[in-house]
């Protein structure tokens, strides 16, 4: 990768996770991205309810949105979705107050709000001034209210992580997010539910950003606005 400044990327962690929780769980891709790109998360606005008897009291599991009454299934069709509107919001804000960023970095729940900003961004919204996302372990919602958006075919770079063994977020689930977008590179790892850094996939992650780093000459990364 070219020499230059870092690449900042905005990080979305999964549900029942926090950003503190998030943080000690990226230790090996932090490192495997060292000099090339940042990784800087936020908390997820909602509390998941009942959530503090596994965890610190402190640092209470979080999610993006329900889609029961305080719980979260992915492959659930939920009729009445609930605290959506929030996190994109929460995303937009922390874009605004925490940037620039150049693209984002999602696991899990927090892949497939990833994948929804990557929709809104794709149609021109201006609270979400990326140019590519990573989605590691990513499904789309199943819940009718949030159909829109996957109407059409989702213009932006993608990367998609898929753990062949992923026990909470099956392989099948991860692809179909992959379909839903135009061109998107996809890396399959053995692994389960987490986020890999070994030396096959530290090589993927880097390819990809290799495409964003600016050049010599440039300020701003291909694609940024």
């Amino acid at each position: 990768m070219s020499e230059g400044k870092p690449l900042r990327l905005l990080g979305l962690h999964g549900y029942r996770q926090s950003e503190r929780r998030f943080r000690q769980r990226t230790g090996a891709l932090r490192k495997a991205l060292r000099g090339r790109a940042e990784l800087v998360a936020v908390d997820a606005p909602h509390t998941v309810p009942g959530g503090t008897e596994d965890g610190d009291g402190d640092d209470p599991p979080r999610g993006w949105w329900f889609s029961g009454p305080g719980t979260f299934e992915a492959g659930e069709v939920a009729a009445a979705p609930a605290g959506l509107e929030e996190s994109l919001s929460a995303v937009a804000a922390a874009l605004a107050e925490h940037g620039p960023f150049d693209g984002l970095l999602g696991f899990s729940q927090g892949a497939a709000l990833a994948a929804m900003v990557c929709s809104l961004r794709a149609r021109g919204d201006p609270r979400f001034p990326v140019a590519f996302a990573v989605l590691v372990a990513g499904f789309a919602s199943r819940a009718p209210a949030h159909s829109h958006f996957y109407r059409e075919p989702i213009a932006l770079p993608t990367l998609h992580v898929v753990g062949d063994a992923d026990a909470v977020i099956a392989a099948p689930l991860s692809r179909e997010l992959a379909q839903r977008f135009v061109e998107p590179v996809v890396l399959t790892h053995p692994g389960g539910h987490f986020i890999p850094a070994a030396a096959p996939q530290k090589k993927a992650y880097l390819d990809f950003l290799e495409r964003f780093h600016p050049r010599q000459g440039q300020t701003e990364p291909p694609g940024a606005v």
